[in-house]
């Protein structure tokens, strides 16, 4: 049973930085990617990051140069580290990973950017 569990969203000013975590079940190189996405209201799920096995990364042109993904292979996590948050980062951020063709998706975190 694959298991993401996403944590570290809150509330945060404009200009601010958060880090979010997603924790997986067994280790992060079991999977052949993983990622966040995000959904703010009445919008669709976007891609905001990813990280594959092989430590590329692919990032959102909206988040270019503000976040990056590391990942923690000890701790079997990979972060999503938000710098310079603006308030059109507000959404529901999600973990993702894909293993074999199936993908894993996690609870979700709210992450909120206002004054």
């Amino acid at each position: 049973q694959v298991r993401l569990v996403e944590s570290g969203g809150g509330l945060v000013q404009p200009g601010g930085s958060l880090r979010l975590s997603c924790a997986a079940s067994g280790s992060i190189f079991n999977f052949n990617a993983m990622g966040w996405y995000r959904q703010a209201p009445g919008k669709q799920r976007e891609l905001v990051a990813t990280i594959n096995n092989f430590g590329t990364t692919n990032y959102a042109d909206a988040v270019k140069g503000r976040f990056t993904i590391p990942r923690d292979s000890a701790k079997n996590t990979v972060s999503l580290q938000m710098n310079l948050l603006k308030p059109e980062d507000t959404a529901v951020y999600y973990c993702r990973a894909i293993r074999a063709g199936n993908v894993y998706w996690g609870q979700g975190t709210q992450v909120t950017v206002s004054s």
